[in-house]
């Protein structure tokens, strides 16, 4: 279950190694017509779930109840996820489990889901330093106009 949600959290909602630290099972929620992780720490936000991680992850938060869901008692201690990747590790030739790669994952669906390369194109950017000129005169839209944008709205 762990191991459930170390992926679903790193995949599903993109978190790094600081955030998933400290994520308790219950920081996740059903609620703005999806599920939603509460990040604590430096940068505190609600993350939208990607649907199709939605029934893992709950299963491993009812799991981790009050503690935390990647395992660990004290979340200020490093490398929480390093042993639970470490009993993973499953036969010759394939890649020990990443933090990295997992958010990586969610970084390019999300990317997919909200069309980026057809906007990047369009607008002929190239360089992803224009992307944080733009968003430096936007405001994020709100938690349940997330949810519905990246795709992590609930299916019955």
């Amino acid at each position: 279950m762990r191991a459930r949600g170390l992926v679903c959290l790193g995949a599903g909602a993109g978190l790094i190694r600081a955030d998933l630290r400290a994520v308790r099972g219950t920081d996740v929620a059903c609620r703005s017509g999806g599920v939603i992780v509460a990040v604590c720490g430096a940068r505190p936000r609600a993350v939208p779930v990607l649907a199709r991680y939605h029934g893992r992850l709950l299963a491993a938060a009812r799991f981790a109840g009050t503690g935390l869901i990647c395992g660990g008692t004290d979340p200020g201690r490093r490398n929480i996820t390093t042993p639970l990747t470490r009993s993973l590790s499953g036969g010759d030739g394939l890649p020990r489990l990443d933090t990295s790669r997992l958010r990586a994952t969610w970084l390019a669906d999300v990317a997919q889901l909200l069309g980026l390369a057809t906007f990047m194109h369009a607008a002929g950017i190239t360089c992803s330093q224009r992307l944080g000129d733009l968003l430096a005169s936007l405001e994020p839209a709100g938690e349940q106009d997330a949810v519905r944008l990246l795709g992590a709205a609930r299916r019955p």
